[in-house]
């Protein structure tokens, strides 16, 4: 014991080093204007609940209540989509032959090298050709999942489907099981870590995402919690309480670490064998 306290030392300064922004964001967030950029210590002289209470009311007509509704009704298909999307296509990669497999394994490995900004105007251009009211729905922002448009899930779990024996299969195909019914009933839940970890990447990319919703939403009351955070600061970054803020990013943080509080074991196990798979 007394020859690993040094490490253990170093190790909980490290980890006050790291949670000390996180501790600064909700302390701030109780903190009057002033007293946000005159003092660095987290704790505030006085609590106050006038930032939550003012910030909920946003400087629009809808409440912080309502682009919360907007932000779920975007992450909650997408996730599903994502995470469906994805493992048909991995499913087909791993276990089946077909004309140009390895052009179009390429292709996938080729998407993960592009940046996303690339698409953004893309992306815009095909939406609103298609159809002008589009750009007044959620469909540009989470249709696209349907199609597996994130390489690198796939390519996740075409590790973890390599890992699982053939053998798998065959015993499913006995017992009379077709190839939908072996994927989901056989090999899913031996990559539940995987399919997890996709949901718990596609929530919190999602929560965070800015410059799509920016592009793509065109209308105030139809923007996620991102853009509704923007609104708050006039365009010249002035003259806006940053208390206000702060509480609601402190709010809009809660259902990240829930999420990845509740899937954090399935999360890592996840992260580490597909690491390991291969």
């Amino acid at each position: 014991m007394k020859k690993k306290f040094p490490v253990y030392l170093l190790m909980c300064l490290i980890s006050v080093v790291m949670l000390y922004p996180l501790l600064w964001l909700v302390g701030a967030s109780f903190k009057s204007n002033e007293e946000i950029f005159s003092s660095v210590w987290f704790m505030p002289e006085s609590f106050s609940a006038e930032p939550y209470i003012n910030g909920w009311k946003t400087v629009t007509p809808y409440t912080m209540g309502h682009y919360f509704i907007n932000t779920f009704r975007i992450i909650i298909p997408k996730t599903v989509f994502a995470v469906i999307s994805s493992v048909l296509v991995a499913y087909g990669f791993a276990r089946f032959d077909f004309p140009l497999k390895k052009f179009f394994f390429t292709l996938l490995m080729g998407s993960m090298l592009m940046p996303q900004i690339v698409t953004v105007m893309p992306t815009y251009l095909m939406w609103s050709g298609l159809g002008k009211n589009l750009l007044n729905t959620y469909l540009p922002l989470t249709l696209p999942s349907l199609f597996a448009c994130e390489g690198m899930f796939v390519f996740m779990l075409i590790q973890f489907f390599k890992g699982i024996p053939k053998e798998f299969d065959e015993a499913a195909k006995l017992d009379g099981c077709g190839t939908l019914r072996t994927l989901f009933s056989v090999l899913v839940p031996c990559i539940k870590p995987a399919v997890v970890s996709i949901a718990v990447f596609t929530f919190l990319w999602t929560m965070n995402d800015f410059l799509n919703p920016l592009i793509l939403v065109q209308q105030v009351r139809d923007y996620p919690l991102s853009l509704a955070l923007r609104l708050s600061v006039d365009s010249t970054g002035q003259g806006y309480e940053q208390n206000k803020i702060i509480a609601m990013s402190v709010i809009g943080l809660i259902p990240s670490i829930a999420v990845f509080a509740a899937a954090q074991k399935k999360f890592v196990n996840g992260i580490t064998a597909g690491g390991l798979s291969g």
